[in-house]
């Protein structure tokens, strides 16, 4: 399906099967693709970060991830999106698809991304390299990459990943670089996913805001982002 507009923002209509497909196809080429799983906090945060905004636009696969971009989708532009693509799911996905892919871990406190990387090793992944997310000069981690040379580099640090990934795409020489979250604290064991109920019903979001004190102060721009869908459609 064609490359969709949603509050300004690009989305791609693709399931997890059309994701992992266009990522194969990333895998073949040679340059850094990048792909973002666009949630509404995101989507939010981009209407006033212009680096994000413009990270987001020449991002090559932007996914839908949350059950308020499939609400938003449906409202505001009549599209029935068949299912969430989150950052956790597609890693895993893709680790299951691509046995061997070469990936890089980057996020976390000192010793998620070491954990995690065994823990991708466990599910197939071959780790070229891990790095933690606690760190000010970019510019020794983005060599590290480069030399690292991976198929796949998973990028876990919150609100910076984006950013990251689109100021030094010319230099990673990596073939996908993805922002993912806390999937490298849910590979390390750090972080548990909620139950497969509320992952089913979409309420995975509501369950970590709602458990997680640190995420408290994200939740207005949950509400902003229902407010924004809402006097867009007016």
């Amino acid at each position: 399906m064609e490359r969709l507009t949603l509050l300004g923002l690009p989305l791609d209509p693709v399931d997890m099967e059309g994701a992992l497909e266009r990522i194969g196809a990333f895998l073949q080429g040679a340059k850094t693709h990048q792909v973002v799983t666009l949630n509404p906090e995101i989507a939010v945060r981009a209407q006033e970060d212009e680096a994000l905004k413009r990270a987001v636009l020449e991002a090559e696969l932007v996914t839908p991830d949350g059950v308020g971009i499939l609400w938003a989708a449906k409202r505001l532009l009549g599209v029935a999106l068949k299912e969430r693509v989150t950052g956790v799911d597609l890693t895993l996905a893709l680790f299951r698809r691509f046995p061997g892919l070469r990936v890089y871990l980057l996020g976390g406190k000192p010793g998620v991304a070491e954990r995690a990387a065994r823990e991708a090793e466990r599910l197939g992944a071959r780790v070229v390299g891990f790095h933690h997310g606690y760190f000010r000069e970019e510019a020794p981690v983005v060599e590290a990459i480069r030399k690292a040379a991976p198929d796949l580099l998973l990028v876990g640090m919150g609100e910076r990943q984006e950013t990251f990934i689109h100021r030094h795409k010319p230099h990673l020489e990596a073939r996908v670089a993805m922002g993912v979250g806390g999937t490298l604290d849910v590979l390390a064991g750090e972080a548990r996913r909620p139950p497969l109920w509320a992952q089913r019903l979409g309420l995975e979001w509501l369950l970590r805001v709602g458990l997680d004190p640190k995420r408290w102060r994200r939740a207005p721009r949950l509400f902003r982002f229902a407010y924004l869908v809402l006097k867009e459609k007016r």
